[in-house]
């Protein structure tokens, strides 16, 4: 199977970040948001993240002074309204939003929640998220994970031969 994002790579040699599960619209949204966070906050994203709670967040950022920002993408209304998880990511994170693509209807997203709208180009923030910010145990462990992470993934790309 060929990378939506690009056709000419085979999936299997981008590791775990693409893992066959996101849309095109999902991975579409996924591109643009990192990139307005990257570009317009000066946050590092991970995508696809595995959090001790079992859930996996679709966008993890980091900022200059260790924000963690939650983003859960959301590509179309049945998506939205079959997801009874997403209250689970505020405890893992100082921010959290979600981001749709701009032909899907703002309306649907609870008003107390962050939002991001996003292309294959780039997002905006809609609505701003409310700050809870994190116990500082837990913002250690996941800082310590990301770093880990983050290491494993360039090594993957590096050597991608057996683990």
């Amino acid at each position: 199977m060929a990378c939506p994002l690009n056709p000419c790579r085979p999936m299997a040699d981008l590791g775990p970040i693409f893992d066959g599960r996101q849309s095109p619209t999902a991975l579409r949204v996924q591109r643009g948001v990192m990139r307005l966070l990257r570009e317009q906050h000066d946050m590092a994203c991970y995508a696809e993240v595995s959090l001790r709670s079992g859930r996996r967040a679709d966008i993890l950022a980091v900022g200059p002074k260790g924000e963690i920002w939650i983003v859960e993408i959301k590509s179309s209304l049945i998506d939205f309204q079959v997801d009874r998880k997403w209250p689970e990511y505020r405890d893992f994170s100082d921010r959290f939003f979600f981001a749709k693509p701009p032909e899907l209807d703002a309306a649907i997203f609870p008003p107390s929640e962050g939002l991001i709208v996003a292309d294959a180009h780039d997002g905006a923030i809609l609505r701003n998220s409310p700050e809870t910010p994190l116990a500082p145990a837990r913002r250690k462990a996941l800082m310590l994970q990301l770093a880990r992470l983050g290491a494993d993934r360039i090594h993957a790309l590096m050597d991608p031969g057996p683990r």
